[in-house]
């Protein structure tokens, strides 16, 4: 057996590796090098194996380099010893040398797939993106290999903004295999971004524009179709993929017996993000005699002073960033929180593996993602009566959970930028504005084609847009074209920091709102501005988001129950001063005040609502 290889009168093999491996100074080198010439690789990777040894110890990596050295130009396996290598040196963090093993392993072994892809994630990682797609593209393998790197590729590809590039490399991979839900996630999602209609596209054999609807990612379905029981499948089947049950419940069935709540909050987004822009006035202003707040960051560090106020409203704040989920449920866990509320849902940076393990009596999703979160853990989806009317209520999952008259938080403190004119906007003075500053992957086909509809009937307007990027634009003027409107009716913008999109908000005449996915904190901010809404308010939450925005302020007017109407409605607006005037005269400072940024009265709803949650079940 290779474990009772020895010298005459040396240890046994299998002793001498094992103590080579407790004791890694053990032995003289010349000694060594020269029976690790005898030792063969399979006996190197069982004793590595019988050891226990944490990835990435030094052990291990000193004897995978020990033997590497004595069998240099001798083994034919050597490039396996090197991937290994590899392997541990990533595991030990230190990736400059693990790119140099991955890439001995390939100057070896060319049609090493493992080598290749590590390799390329490891330049990635380390800032080195163009070497990262060179790897990936220079390596050629079999089908079920190569598609894994093209996926890569495409995914590198979309994070560095080279959207074409990315859709036409996961477009490929989906010829080859079409069964890869990740891939046809990104793939839709990209062509959303692009605005490259239609999104659906039947150019995949074998899949149909409703297959490939039905098996878009949870964040695409959302401005792909408004039906709730399509929505809820797409995030369960995500759910079911990405997570597992946990093994065990940590918290109790029922709310600690504290004497204030403790009420936590779970988020990546404790940065420069829209929900804080809404959110952390509430974390602020809750009654600490009736509840203690913690947080559970694992957001990056911005530097920005809304992620200084915000981690500053907790009266406890974890830093979970660097934490395994397990490790997060176990610090939740042991802060005995009554009501731990996840930000996220379904969204980028999201910790739903740690709602796994119910680390939390009590557990609800808010705000982060608009839709079902079909997750067994979850006991709330917090809503308000008209995002989620009765009639829908059964169709969610989890349970909605009214929190007020509205579901959003306001944050009334946020600076208001200041008055800018339309020249400096690049805006002209003569003509009615209608504006959308949401994301393009929120435009749908049908509504585009609304919109050239309303900008053909009403003469003098024209459509303000936010820059998204180079493709979203080109096909949106593309598409102008075809419907007949010149190019000039629209108006493009580049982003601008917080302030100044508050004050440019203020120069538009009519917000009009995307379907089936609504505006949802740029409504509530147009609202502030006293900028007027058009909205079509269809059955799911996302596509009623900025109806119950306007019925909250008390302006129902351009609620429109169908296409047909939100497009006779917008040109009514533009081409009648008189209805327009009587219209916007609803958008008063004191409306949202008094309503939507009514923060006060919002944290005192909210607040009431955990508590009446917290005491039935304690008296359950």
């Amino acid at each position: 057996m290779i474990g009772l290889q020895s010298e005459p009168g040396g240890q046994p093999l299998t002793e001498w590796l094992d103590t080579w491996l407790t004791s890694p100074a053990a032995g003289d080198a010349p000694h060594d090098n020269a029976r690790l010439k005898q030792t063969s690789f399979d006996a190197v990777l069982a004793a590595i194996g019988r050891s226990h040894l944490k990835p990435g110890d030094a052990a291990e990596i000193g004897l995978y380099r020990c033997w590497i050295e004595a069998n240099a130009g001798i083994s034919d396996v050597l490039y396996a010893a090197w991937f290994n290598l590899g392997v541990s040196l990533t595991n030990a963090g230190d990736n400059a040398n693990a790119i140099v093993a991955y890439g001995n392993a390939l100057a070896l072994r060319p049609d090493l797939y493992g080598a290749a892809l590590n390799l390329g994630l490891m330049l990635e990682l380390t800032g080195q993106p163009e070497q990262a797609l060179t790897a990936w593209q220079r390596a050629t393998q079999p089908d079920a290999e190569r598609i894994a790197l093209e996926t890569q590729q495409g995914r590198l590809l979309e994070r560095l903004g080279r959207l074409e590039a990315a859709e036409r490399m996961l477009y490929r991979v989906l010829l080859t295999d079409p069964e890869q839900p990740d891939v046809l996630h990104h793939w839709l999602h990209i062509r959303q971004r692009m605005c490259r209609w239609p999104i659906a596209s039947t150019d995949i054999p074998g899949l149909s524009a409703e297959d490939l609807i039905g098996k878009s990612c949870p964040l695409s379905i959302l401005a792909l179709t408004d039906d709730i029981d399509t929505q809820r499948a797409s995030a369960a089947a995500w759910i079911s993929r990405k997570t597992e049950p946990a093994p065990r419940r940590l918290a109790p069935p029922k709310p600690y017996p504290h004497e204030r709540i403790r009420i936590g909050y779970l988020s990546s987004d404790f940065c420069s993000h829209a929900m804080c822009y809404l959110v952390t006035e509430l974390f602020e202003r809750h009654d600490r005699d009736r509840f203690e707040v913690f947080g559970y960051c694992s957001s990056r560090d911005d530097g920005s002073r809304l992620r200084r106020r915000v981690l500053a409203a907790f009266d406890h704040c974890r830093t979970i960033r660097s934490l395994t989920d397990e490790q997060s449920a176990r610090c939740i866990r042991d802060d005995e929180i009554d009501v731990l509320i996840d930000l996220n849902g379904i969204t980028e940076g999201s910790r739903l593996a740690v709602l796994r393990s119910r680390p939390a009596p009590v557990q609800a999703t808010w705000l982060g993602y608009i839709g079902p979160v079909p997750l067994p853990e979850l006991d709330y989806l917090l809503c308000d009566d008209v995002v989620i009317p009765p009639e829908y209520r059964t169709s969610y999952q989890p349970a909605p959970l009214t929190v007020g008259p509205i579901y959003p938080a306001n944050d009334s403190l946020r600076s208001m930028g200041c008055e800018i004119s339309r020249d400096a906007a690049g805006l002209p003075d003569d003509r009615f504005v209608f504006c959308c500053f949401s994301k393009h992957y929120k435009i749908t086909e049908e509504m585009f084609a609304a919109w050239m509809s309303i900008l053909r009937r009403a003469p003098r307007s024209v459509l303000w847009l936010i820059e998204d990027n180079a493709w979203s634009r080109a096909n949106l003027l593309a598409a102008a074209r075809r419907e007949g409107i010149a190019g000039d009716r629209l108006i493009f913008s580049q982003r601008a920091d917080p302030d100044l999109y508050l004050s440019r908000l203020a120069l538009a005449d009519l917000f009009l709102d995307t379907f089936p996915y609504n505006a949802g904190t740029i409504a509530s901010d147009a609202i502030r501005m006293r900028l007027p809404i058009l909205t079509l308010c269809g059955q799911a939450f996302a596509s009623r988001m900025a109806a119950s925005l306007l019925h909250a302020a008390g302006a129902p007017e351009a609620i429109a129950i169908s296409l047909t109407i939100y497009s006779d409605t917008a040109v009514h607006l533009a081409n009648e001063p008189a209805v327009y005037a009587r219209y916007k005269a609803l958008f008063r400072a004191e409306t949202w005040s008094r309503t939507i940024g009514d923060i006060a009265g919002f944290t005192k709803e909210f607040e009431a609502t955990w508590c009446r949650v917290i005491r039935a079940m304690r008296d359950n």
